[in-house]
């Protein structure tokens, strides 16, 4: 499945950058060989002598650069720019430096890192108006497969990125699989896989209860909901490791990885940390109040997500008789239904409304003090406890730690591979168009359940990256506030779901898991259920 997605994101990516530059082209979008007329301002008391580079700033009228772009602007002009005069003043080289403020268009035009983005031209017909003013008609250089270069540039980026988390991940690696192993070998993690025994047999039935892979597990969910993220991982990657111990068919994801890749991609965590972060920073009164939110949203995607799993695995299309899978999987349907019903019942007798105004009641107390408190603490408290029982339990810790830790640096490193390609594959994906194009296209359906138009990308990008959905959600909250319906909306999706295809091509990248039977649609499935989730529990508190 993996694979045809895959492919899927670089054609359609591909395709669309190309179909939009041969359009652009035919169109002459950016007025190649066309004069825009302009203002250039010097400094003052400045000479216009001929190879002297000067500081300038070139300023155009709303209205003209409307005309001439037929592009929408809601102001005035003002760029900064650098001009090196030649031919008496009366000609001159130009570069103009983009900012966030400057035109869509010009953005667009220009090359260059995201941070040094430059326009390049030439100025002609440069004559004094008065003092340091010039009036002057500006051609730029040719412009031209804009989206194509935007889709070189960021694949060569995102190559360099991805070797570049693996190779972070290396340090964390090694230090939680060092921990994890001294846990092992002390027994702490036996007594925790027997505590939650009657679970997880439930969940993974084909693991046995005292197998290591339990209690990878339970230490990577635990993370997980604790908003440890760099502890979770660790953990994943090693129950990934023991789960392929002891899969019958190498290279074939069994039942028990979906199910367990099912829970990591719903995504539930207690307490959401970056998005209530975010929201701090960018000035909202009450930045925990999405706590409630994100745990009823990422409680939909679990739910969702395990019981899709589960019943994938029961359903058989050879010699399927419909009423014998009804018989077989009464259990499992009699369970969804229940979970369903009780969360209908809950949201409209107004229950959850009340629990959640509870909930922001820790916001007078400074909530962003007691997350801090959590966040300094659980890691070093995690390490205490492990290698304290571990010294109680009289094991060498010492070599116990450096032999996890080998482990930790072999399964960063296998991973490098995969994450190049999925990070490049949505990359490719994202820089050429093909993005823009599908929000236009489920605009309409997601307007029809009462999804905004402006919460929208955030839903589309969540599953897809991490980084690309936190820069869209410090976006919207800067634009319409973080306690507006739209802040709570984005910040709430941010806590609802993961990063489903990240977490996809690193976790069976680390055991080189080839076909991946359903877990992409199982993960998908519950992405979206916590999108709906979330819109439904958003609309009900705060529409």
């Amino acid at each position: 499945m993996l694979n045809y997605v895959w492919l899927g994101l670089i054609i359609l990516g591909v395709g669309t950058a190309l179909t939009t530059d041969i359009i652009n082209s035919g169109s002459n979008k950016f007025r190649n060989a066309e004069s825009l007329a302009v203002t250039i301002i010097l400094p003052e008391e400045s000479h216009l002598q001929d190879k002297t580079t000067l500081a300038a700033e070139i300023f155009i009228p709303g209205k003209t650069f409307y005309q001439f772009y037929n592009t929408k602007i809601e102001s005035d002009v003002t760029q900064p720019a650098k001009i090196i005069f030649s031919n008496n003043g009366t000609e001159a080289n130009l570069s103009l430096k983009i900012n966030k403020s400057s035109p869509e268009i010009w953005k667009e035009m220009a090359s260059g890192p995201a941070d040094k983005k430059e326009l390049q031209g030439t100025a002609s017909y440069i004559q004094k108006i008065s003092g340091n003013k010039f009036q002057a008609k500006i051609t730029f250089d040719k412009i031209s497969f804009t989206k194509m270069k935007e889709v070189t540039n960021s694949t060569l980026s995102i190559a360099g990125d991805a070797v570049t988390i693996a190779l972070g991940l290396i340090g964390i690696m090694a230090l939680w699989l060092g921990v994890m192993k001294v846990a092992e070998e002390a027994g702490l993690i036996a007594l925790l896989a027997k505590l939650l025994k009657p679970v997880m047999k439930k969940l993974f039935p084909e693991i046995p209860s005292d197998h290591p892979a339990i209690g990878s597990m339970i230490m990577n969910i635990s993370a997980n909901m604790l908003g440890l993220g760099n502890a979770a991982t660790p953990f994943g990657l090693k129950a990934m490791e023991e789960m392929e111990s002891l899969n019958p068919q190498k290279g074939v994801a069994s039942n028990s990885m979906i199910t367990f890749l099912a829970i990591n991609t719903a995504g539930l965590t207690l307490i959401p940390t970056t998005a209530i972060a975010v929201r701090a920073a960018a000035g909202s009164a009450n930045p925990a109040i999405i706590i409630g939110t994100s745990i009823f949203g990422a409680g939909c995607a679990t739910i969702a997500g395990i019981s899709a799993a589960k019943l994938a695995e029961k359903f058989s299309l050879s010699g399927l008789k419909f009423s014998d899978w009804i018989k077989s999987n009464l259990k499992i349907l009699f369970g969804i239904i229940l979970s369903i019903a009780i969360v209908l019942v809950l949201a409209f007798s107004g229950i959850l409304k009340l629990a959640f105004s509870l909930l922001s009641f820790l916001s007078f107390i400074d909530f962003r003090d007691i997350i801090g408190t959590i966040s300094v603490l659980a890691i070093p408290v995690l390490i205490f406890v492990f290698i304290g029982y571990g010294a109680i339990k009289k094991v060498r810790v010492y070599e116990s730690f450096v032999e996890g830790a080998k482990e930790g640096f072999n399964i960063a490193v296998k991973i490098i591979p995969y994450l190049v390609a999925m990070l490049a594959g949505i990359a490719i994906f994202r820089a050429g168009g093909a993005m823009d194009w599908l929000i236009q296209i489920l605009n309409p359906i997601t307007s029809a359940i009462g999804l905004p138009a402006e919460a929208l990308p955030m839903a589309l990008m969540r599953p897809l990256s991490g980084s690309g959905s936190l820069g869209i959600m410090a976006d919207n909250l800067s634009v319409y506030g973080p306690d507006s319906f739209i802040g709570i909306l984005v910040s709430t999706f941010f806590g609802s779901t993961e990063t489903t295809f990240y977490i996809l091509a690193v976790y069976f990248g680390a055991v080189n898991i080839k076909n991946t039977r359903y877990a992409l649609p199982v993960g998908l499935f519950a992405d979206v259920c916590g999108i709906l989730g979330a819109l439904f529990i958003v609309r009900l508190l705060f529409s």
